[in-house]
Protein backbone atom coordinates (compact mmCIF):
# COMPACT_ATOMS: atom_id res chain seq x y z
CA UNK A 1 0.00 0.00 0.00
CA UNK A 2 1.57 3.69 -1.06
CA UNK A 3 2.38 5.91 1.57
CA UNK A 4 -0.28 8.92 1.77
CA UNK A 5 0.94 12.51 0.93
CA UNK A 6 0.63 15.01 3.58
CA UNK A 7 -1.17 18.16 2.90
CA UNK A 8 1.46 21.45 3.64
CA UNK A 9 0.26 24.66 4.02
CA UNK A 10 1.55 27.37 1.43
CA UNK A 11 0.43 31.38 2.26
CA UNK A 12 0.92 34.44 0.39
CA UNK A 13 4.40 35.35 -0.85
CA UNK A 14 4.41 38.67 0.98
CA UNK A 15 2.84 40.46 4.31
CA UNK A 16 2.01 44.01 5.55
CA UNK A 17 0.94 46.35 8.15
CA UNK A 18 -2.30 47.35 7.07
CA UNK A 19 -3.43 49.76 10.53
CA UNK A 20 -2.02 50.23 14.02
CA UNK A 21 -4.11 50.97 17.00
CA UNK A 22 -3.20 52.55 20.31
CA UNK A 23 -4.59 52.63 24.03
CA UNK A 24 -2.45 54.67 26.81
CA UNK A 25 -3.25 55.05 30.27
CA UNK A 26 -5.97 57.37 31.06
CA UNK A 27 -3.64 60.04 33.79
CA UNK A 28 -1.09 61.79 32.71
CA UNK A 29 1.94 61.80 35.13
CA UNK A 30 4.10 64.59 35.15
CA UNK A 31 7.98 64.28 36.92
CA UNK A 32 6.85 65.90 39.62
CA UNK A 33 4.85 63.73 40.86
CA UNK A 34 7.32 61.12 41.58
CA UNK A 35 10.41 62.87 42.39
CA UNK A 36 9.72 63.04 46.03
CA UNK A 37 10.41 59.06 46.72
CA UNK A 38 13.92 58.96 44.64
CA UNK A 39 15.03 62.52 45.88
CA UNK A 40 15.27 63.88 42.55
CA UNK A 41 13.47 66.56 40.41
CA UNK A 42 11.85 67.35 37.12
CA UNK A 43 15.12 68.51 35.28
CA UNK A 44 17.08 65.67 36.17
CA UNK A 45 14.55 63.26 34.74
CA UNK A 46 14.14 65.17 32.17
CA UNK A 47 17.93 65.59 31.13
CA UNK A 48 18.59 62.09 31.88
CA UNK A 49 15.62 60.35 29.89
CA UNK A 50 13.88 63.20 28.09
CA UNK A 51 10.34 62.03 29.49
CA UNK A 52 7.92 64.74 30.66
CA UNK A 53 4.70 63.00 31.76
CA UNK A 54 4.08 59.17 31.05
CA UNK A 55 0.38 57.75 30.92
CA UNK A 56 -0.92 55.36 33.47
CA UNK A 57 -3.81 53.81 33.81
CA UNK A 58 -6.12 53.45 36.60
CA UNK A 59 -6.61 50.85 39.42
CA UNK A 60 -9.43 49.63 37.05
CA UNK A 61 -7.72 49.10 34.02
CA UNK A 62 -5.54 46.23 33.73
CA UNK A 63 -3.17 45.40 30.57
CA UNK A 64 -6.21 43.31 29.00
CA UNK A 65 -8.32 46.16 28.72
CA UNK A 66 -5.98 48.30 26.97
CA UNK A 67 -5.01 45.82 24.23
CA UNK A 68 -8.43 45.06 23.58
CA UNK A 69 -8.99 48.81 23.27
CA UNK A 70 -5.59 48.91 20.70
CA UNK A 71 -6.48 45.77 19.03
CA UNK A 72 -10.60 46.86 18.55
CA UNK A 73 -8.81 50.30 16.70
CA UNK A 74 -6.22 48.43 14.09
CA UNK A 75 -8.99 46.30 13.26
CA UNK A 76 -11.40 49.14 12.43
CA UNK A 77 -8.90 50.83 10.78
CA UNK A 78 -7.55 48.26 8.78
CA UNK A 79 -10.89 47.62 7.39
CA UNK A 80 -11.00 43.83 8.05
CA UNK A 81 -14.22 41.87 9.65
CA UNK A 82 -12.99 40.69 12.94
CA UNK A 83 -14.19 37.06 12.24
CA UNK A 84 -11.55 37.37 9.67
CA UNK A 85 -8.59 37.45 12.15
CA UNK A 86 -7.50 34.14 12.62
CA UNK A 87 -4.27 34.75 14.76
CA UNK A 88 -4.03 37.44 18.09
CA UNK A 89 -0.51 37.33 19.85
CA UNK A 90 0.12 39.67 22.38
CA UNK A 91 3.50 40.66 23.71
CA UNK A 92 3.49 41.32 27.79
CA UNK A 93 5.21 41.23 30.95
CA UNK A 94 2.20 42.25 32.67
CA UNK A 95 -0.54 39.97 32.59
CA UNK A 96 -2.54 40.15 35.60
CA UNK A 97 -2.92 36.34 35.88
CA UNK A 98 -0.10 33.36 34.94
CA UNK A 99 -3.52 31.91 32.90
CA UNK A 100 -5.75 32.36 30.93
CA UNK A 101 -3.68 34.45 28.08
CA UNK A 102 -4.00 37.90 27.72
CA UNK A 103 -4.69 37.08 23.97
CA UNK A 104 -7.36 34.28 24.17
CA UNK A 105 -9.49 37.11 25.66
CA UNK A 106 -8.38 39.74 23.80
CA UNK A 107 -9.83 37.56 20.72
CA UNK A 108 -12.62 36.92 22.37
CA UNK A 109 -13.75 40.69 22.85
CA UNK A 110 -12.81 42.34 19.51
CA UNK A 111 -14.42 39.60 17.64
CA UNK A 112 -11.92 37.40 16.99
CA UNK A 113 -12.91 34.16 18.69
CA UNK A 114 -11.86 31.59 17.80
CA UNK A 115 -8.38 32.24 16.45
CA UNK A 116 -5.09 31.06 17.38
CA UNK A 117 -4.36 32.96 20.21
CA UNK A 118 -1.00 33.13 22.22
CA UNK A 119 0.57 35.37 24.71
CA UNK A 120 4.59 35.75 24.56
CA UNK A 121 7.16 37.37 26.85
CA UNK A 122 10.45 39.09 25.37
CA UNK A 123 9.70 41.96 27.42
CA UNK A 124 10.38 45.57 24.96
CA UNK A 125 11.30 43.53 22.01
CA UNK A 126 7.88 41.16 22.18
CA UNK A 127 6.10 43.66 19.66
CA UNK A 128 8.66 43.11 16.92
CA UNK A 129 9.23 39.45 17.91
CA UNK A 130 5.51 38.96 17.82
CA UNK A 131 5.80 40.99 13.79
CA UNK A 132 8.28 38.79 13.11
CA UNK A 133 6.28 35.80 14.18
CA UNK A 134 2.73 36.76 12.58
CA UNK A 135 4.94 37.45 9.02
CA UNK A 136 6.35 33.62 9.16
CA UNK A 137 2.65 31.92 10.12
CA UNK A 138 1.16 33.93 6.96
CA UNK A 139 3.61 32.96 4.91
CA UNK A 140 3.05 29.62 5.75
CA UNK A 141 -0.45 29.57 5.39
CA UNK A 142 -0.87 28.87 9.41
CA UNK A 143 -3.26 32.11 9.30
CA UNK A 144 -4.71 35.18 6.44
CA UNK A 145 -4.76 37.87 9.28
CA UNK A 146 -2.95 38.35 12.20
CA UNK A 147 -3.49 41.23 15.13
CA UNK A 148 -0.41 41.77 16.75
CA UNK A 149 -0.12 43.44 20.46
CA UNK A 150 1.68 44.87 22.68
CA UNK A 151 0.14 45.65 26.16
CA UNK A 152 1.43 46.58 29.13
CA UNK A 153 0.56 48.13 32.62
CA UNK A 154 3.99 48.32 33.95
CA UNK A 155 2.78 50.91 37.09
CA UNK A 156 1.71 47.29 38.58
CA UNK A 157 5.30 46.43 39.28
CA UNK A 158 7.17 49.29 39.53
CA UNK A 159 8.75 50.06 42.84
CA UNK A 160 8.29 53.89 43.35
CA UNK A 161 11.48 54.37 45.75
CA UNK A 162 13.69 52.87 42.89
CA UNK A 163 15.65 55.42 41.55
CA UNK A 164 16.95 53.52 38.58
CA UNK A 165 13.58 52.95 36.57
CA UNK A 166 10.33 53.98 38.77
CA UNK A 167 10.06 57.04 36.68
CA UNK A 168 10.62 55.78 33.27
CA UNK A 169 7.87 53.77 33.00
CA UNK A 170 4.18 54.09 31.76
CA UNK A 171 1.05 52.18 30.85
CA UNK A 172 -0.10 51.45 27.47
CA UNK A 173 -1.07 49.04 24.44
CA UNK A 174 -0.20 49.16 20.79
CA UNK A 175 -1.77 46.64 17.67
CA UNK A 176 -0.66 46.05 14.38
CA UNK A 177 -3.16 44.59 12.11
CA UNK A 178 -0.91 42.26 9.33
CA UNK A 179 -2.09 40.52 6.24
CA UNK A 180 -0.98 39.42 2.88
CA UNK A 181 0.36 41.67 0.10
CA UNK A 182 1.15 41.57 -3.49
CA UNK A 183 4.37 43.35 -2.54
CA UNK A 184 6.76 43.09 0.31
CA UNK A 185 6.26 44.97 3.09
CA UNK A 186 7.80 43.20 6.32
CA UNK A 187 11.75 42.42 5.82
CA UNK A 188 13.63 39.82 7.61
CA UNK A 189 14.19 40.06 11.28
CA UNK A 190 17.55 39.90 13.24
CA UNK A 191 16.30 38.71 16.67
CA UNK A 192 18.12 37.14 19.38
CA UNK A 193 18.99 37.39 22.82
CA UNK A 194 22.34 37.46 25.37
CA UNK A 195 20.90 35.63 28.75
CA UNK A 196 24.21 36.25 30.26
CA UNK A 197 23.19 39.28 30.93
CA UNK A 198 19.95 38.58 32.58
CA UNK A 199 20.36 40.00 35.80
CA UNK A 200 20.65 43.92 33.99
CA UNK A 201 16.84 44.30 33.37
CA UNK A 202 14.13 42.29 35.05
CA UNK A 203 12.02 41.30 37.95
CA UNK A 204 13.57 41.65 41.49
CA UNK A 205 11.61 38.39 42.92
CA UNK A 206 9.30 35.40 42.22
CA UNK A 207 6.02 34.22 42.92
CA UNK A 208 7.22 31.40 45.07
CA UNK A 209 8.85 34.38 46.84
CA UNK A 210 5.74 35.88 47.77
CA UNK A 211 4.74 32.66 48.82
CA UNK A 212 7.27 32.17 50.75
CA UNK A 213 6.94 35.52 52.25
CA UNK A 214 10.33 36.87 51.08
CA UNK A 215 8.96 39.65 49.60
CA UNK A 216 5.74 41.43 49.46
CA UNK A 217 5.57 41.89 45.63
CA UNK A 218 8.57 41.53 42.83
CA UNK A 219 9.20 44.89 40.59
CA UNK A 220 11.26 45.98 37.79
CA UNK A 221 14.44 46.88 38.60
CA UNK A 222 17.78 47.64 35.82
CA UNK A 223 21.53 48.45 35.69
CA UNK A 224 21.39 51.47 34.37
CA UNK A 225 24.93 51.97 33.32
CA UNK A 226 24.66 48.46 32.05
CA UNK A 227 21.77 48.59 29.77
CA UNK A 228 22.75 51.91 28.13
CA UNK A 229 25.75 50.77 26.86
CA UNK A 230 24.49 47.73 25.91
CA UNK A 231 21.46 49.27 23.58
CA UNK A 232 23.56 52.20 22.23
CA UNK A 233 26.27 50.04 21.07
CA UNK A 234 25.31 46.19 20.64
CA UNK A 235 21.85 47.62 18.86
CA UNK A 236 23.40 49.67 16.40
CA UNK A 237 24.84 46.53 14.98
CA UNK A 238 21.37 45.12 14.78
CA UNK A 239 19.40 47.87 13.55
CA UNK A 240 23.14 47.97 10.60
CA UNK A 241 21.97 44.01 9.81
CA UNK A 242 18.90 44.77 10.05
CA UNK A 243 18.78 47.31 7.22
CA UNK A 244 21.37 45.09 5.44
CA UNK A 245 18.63 41.96 5.64
CA UNK A 246 16.14 44.34 3.86
CA UNK A 247 18.59 44.97 1.25
CA UNK A 248 18.66 49.04 2.11
CA UNK A 249 20.00 51.98 3.10
CA UNK A 250 19.94 54.30 6.16
CA UNK A 251 18.92 57.20 3.78
CA UNK A 252 16.11 55.20 2.43
CA UNK A 253 14.34 55.22 6.18
CA UNK A 254 11.52 57.55 5.73
CA UNK A 255 11.14 56.62 9.84
CA UNK A 256 13.24 55.13 12.61
CA UNK A 257 10.78 53.34 15.35
CA UNK A 258 13.16 52.25 18.23
CA UNK A 259 12.43 51.19 21.97
CA UNK A 260 11.22 54.30 23.55
CA UNK A 261 13.63 53.30 26.38
CA UNK A 262 15.36 56.78 26.93
CA UNK A 263 15.26 59.62 24.75
CA UNK A 264 19.59 59.22 24.93
CA UNK A 265 19.62 56.41 23.65
CA UNK A 266 17.26 57.26 20.97
CA UNK A 267 19.52 60.05 19.80
CA UNK A 268 22.59 58.08 20.06
CA UNK A 269 21.06 55.63 17.97
CA UNK A 270 20.50 57.65 15.23
CA UNK A 271 23.77 59.47 15.03
CA UNK A 272 24.74 55.56 15.36
CA UNK A 273 23.68 55.03 11.95
CA UNK A 274 24.10 58.17 10.02
CA UNK A 275 20.18 59.14 9.93
CA UNK A 276 19.29 61.51 6.87
CA UNK A 277 17.55 64.91 8.52
CA UNK A 278 14.76 63.43 6.37
CA UNK A 279 13.96 60.30 8.01
CA UNK A 280 11.38 61.48 10.82
CA UNK A 281 12.51 59.92 14.56
CA UNK A 282 9.80 58.17 17.08
CA UNK A 283 9.95 60.32 20.02
CA UNK A 284 6.63 59.08 21.87
CA UNK A 285 8.75 58.43 25.26
CA UNK A 286 8.09 62.10 25.82
CA UNK A 287 4.82 61.79 26.92
CA UNK A 288 4.26 58.00 26.88
CA UNK A 289 7.09 56.97 29.01
CA UNK A 290 8.84 53.78 28.50
CA UNK A 291 5.83 50.87 27.61
CA UNK A 292 7.86 47.93 26.91
CA UNK A 293 6.65 46.21 24.55
CA UNK A 294 3.81 48.45 23.73
CA UNK A 295 6.48 51.26 22.74
CA UNK A 296 7.31 50.34 19.39
CA UNK A 297 3.36 50.06 18.22
CA UNK A 298 2.52 53.31 19.84
CA UNK A 299 5.05 55.60 18.87
CA UNK A 300 4.01 54.05 15.53
CA UNK A 301 0.54 55.02 15.81
CA UNK A 302 1.58 58.38 16.73
CA UNK A 303 4.00 58.55 14.20
CA UNK A 304 0.89 57.83 11.34
CA UNK A 305 -1.16 60.30 13.68
CA UNK A 306 1.77 62.95 13.03
CA UNK A 307 2.76 62.37 9.58
CA UNK A 308 0.18 60.76 7.53
CA UNK A 309 2.74 61.88 4.49
CA UNK A 310 5.21 58.67 5.52
CA UNK A 311 2.85 56.00 4.65
CA UNK A 312 3.97 53.74 2.06
CA UNK A 313 7.40 54.71 3.01
CA UNK A 314 9.93 52.48 5.00
CA UNK A 315 10.16 52.12 8.99
CA UNK A 316 13.22 50.43 10.77
CA UNK A 317 11.94 48.93 14.07
CA UNK A 318 13.75 47.87 17.13
CA UNK A 319 13.35 46.54 19.79
CA UNK A 320 15.47 45.46 22.93
CA UNK A 321 15.62 45.02 27.00
CA UNK A 322 15.17 42.25 29.59
CA UNK A 323 16.64 39.15 28.94
CA UNK A 324 18.70 40.44 26.62
CA UNK A 325 16.54 40.06 24.44
CA UNK A 326 16.63 41.90 21.06
CA UNK A 327 14.93 42.19 17.47
CA UNK A 328 14.63 44.61 13.99
CA UNK A 329 13.13 44.66 11.35
CA UNK A 330 12.20 47.09 8.51
CA UNK A 331 8.67 47.30 7.71
CA UNK A 332 6.24 49.37 5.05
CA UNK A 333 4.27 52.10 6.95
CA UNK A 334 0.40 51.72 6.18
Amino acid sequence: MSQPTLTQLQGPAYTRIYAYGAARGEIAVPNDDLVGPIDSSDEWIRQRTGIITRTRAVAETDAIDLASAAGAEAIATAGIDPSEVDLVIVATISNPKQTPSVSAIVADRVGANPAAAYDMNAACAGYAYAVAQADALIRAGAARYALVIGAEKLSDIVDPTDRSISFLLGDGAGAALIGPSETPGIAPAVWGSDGSKSDAVGMNATLTDIRDGKTEWPTLRQEGPTVFRWAVWEMAKVAREALDKAGIEASDLAAFIPHQANMRIIDEFAKQLGLPESTVVARDIETTGNTSAASIPLASHRLMQEHPELSGGLALQIGFGAGLVFAAQVVVLP
